[in-house]
């Protein structure tokens, strides 16, 4: 296994801050200086600031209602709230993907990277589903267009599966459901078709579910892949 994502899997580190320990000296393998991407074996003995590696990390997973004026980032220079003030735990958690701050519904804490990996990266095709109230009354050609993609800044979305769930005063609640993951891709889609978001709501992330989840609240939950 390559030394940062082994001092990872062991502390609080991101690999990134792993590096930077070997960089600086800080990182031992039996008793030997440690160069950037050095590899581990089983019987090696890993020491980051005269302390001994022991067992890996636990791998934690949350789910969390993330409620509107929460970022999806582990920390904010500007000091907005963060999802991570959502679970109560000090363990180093990140986010698997973003809702944006005006966004609300699931988000999963995980320190599992393989698990990230495979909810985020696009060969894997995760599906997500929304609950997206929007403007108007959205006729059978603008759901066709949703569903067989429209262009986003040049580039057409991938083929969404859109059902209308309800119709209210002007507007109209959709389920959307996309395997991509690009910025503010729901709210553009909609746009595109002359249907502003007014609420967005994730329900689910792969085989994750927001289910009675209350903004603001998490729960302790095993991996589900």
């Amino acid at each position: 296994m390559r030394l940062n994502k082994y001092i990872a899997s062991h502390t609080k580190h991101s690999r990134r801050s792993a590096d930077e320990l070997i960089s600086k000296g800080k990182v031992l393998i039996n008793g030997q200086l440690a160069t950037l991407g050095q590899q581990v074996e089983d019987e090696d003995i890993v020491t980051v600031r005269g302390k001994n590696l022991g067992e890996p990390a636990k791998l934690l997973y949350y789910l969390v209602h993330k409620p509107t004026g929460y970022i999806s980032t582990t920390s904010d220079p500007d000091g907005r709230r963060t999802v991570m003030s959502l679970v109560p735990t000090t363990e180093r958690l990140y986010p698997v993907g973003r809702l944006d701050y005006d966004s609300e519904g699931l988000i999963l804490l995980t320190n599992d990277g393989e698990l990230t990996n495979r909810l985020t990266h696009p060969k894997f095709r995760t599906e997500k589903t929304y609950r997206v109230l929007v403007k108007g009354l959205p006729t059978k050609q603008s759901l066709n267009k949703l569903e067989s993609g429209v262009f986003i800044d040049g580039v057409k979305t991938s083929p969404a599966k859109v059902t209308i769930v309800e119709k209210q005063d002007g507007k109209t609640w959709l389920e959307i459901i996309i395997h991509e993951g690009r910025n503010r891709q729901i709210r553009k889609m909609c746009h595109v078709v002359g249907h502003p978001v007014v609420r967005l709501i994730r329900l689910k992330l792969g085989s994750y579910e927001l289910g009675d989840l209350k903004p603001g609240e998490s729960k302790k939950v095993d991996k589900l892949l």
